[in-house]
């Protein structure tokens, strides 16, 4: 059986074969003995991107993974950095150091903050994320075409990727042909992707897409 540990563009965690492009981190929520989640879906407000692998380190997926065998963080798949923003994840410094400074620093062009620090950006994503609380505002489809290229949007329980002024139908397994934007008119969406993300997509942040966003 698959560990429940496969994240939706919701926020929420599921168990699902597929494990996706990217890994993530939201702190400890797992019982190591029975390696199924906690309770609480989140730890901490920083919740982060993270590489697959990263200097040959060897994890086992909520298992013991700290000294004296304690838990360490949970740890979260992701079908790509798409589904990673949307969920309300960004890049982690420690093992992407390179695109988490990108982030940060298009989140400062993008609200004139000058020394951008990724506390700053935690914080704001903690109030907007809908896993921990946040109220995603809706969208009307005419709407969608001003939205920046990796953007989500939900229509009820299904989740759409915005790009290239098409919408693509999200699974676990990836993502489906594309919708052109009429054909969800006068439906009731909802912007998925925090709209502080959503506002670094706007200058120009780049996520990674699963290949199949590409047939």
């Amino acid at each position: 059986m698959p560990l429940q540990n496969r994240v939706d563009p919701f926020g929420a965690i599921h168990a699902a074969p597929e494990r996706g492009l990217f890994m993530g981190n939201r702190g400890i929520i797992h019982d190591p003995a029975t390696r199924t989640l906690l309770r609480k879906r989140w730890a901490l407000p920083a919740w982060i991107i993270c590489a697959c692998e990263f200097r040959n380190v060897r994890r086992e997926p909520m298992g013991r993974n700290r000294p004296g065998g304690k838990a360490g963080w949970t740890e979260l798949f992701f079908l790509d950095e798409v589904t990673a923003l949307a969920a309300g994840h960004r890049p982690c410094f420690f093992c992407r150091r390179e695109r988490a400074t990108d982030f940060v620093s298009r989140f400062g062009e993008a609200f004139g903050i000058a020394e951008p620090h990724a506390p700053v950006v935690d914080g704001r994503l903690h109030k907007e994320r809908l896993a921990s609380g946040g109220r995603p505002p809706a969208v009307t489809a005419e709407e969608l075409a001003g939205l920046a290229d990796g953007t989500m949007v939900a229509d009820g329980g299904t989740a759409y990727a915005l790009r290239d002024g098409k919408a693509l139908r999200w699974s676990f397994a990836g993502y489906g042909g594309p919708v052109p934007f009429n054909r969800l008119a006068e439906r009731p969406l909802r912007l998925l992707t925090p709209a502080t993300s959503v506002s670094v997509l706007g200058q120009g942040y780049a996520p990674v897409w699963h290949p199949s966003a590409d047939t």
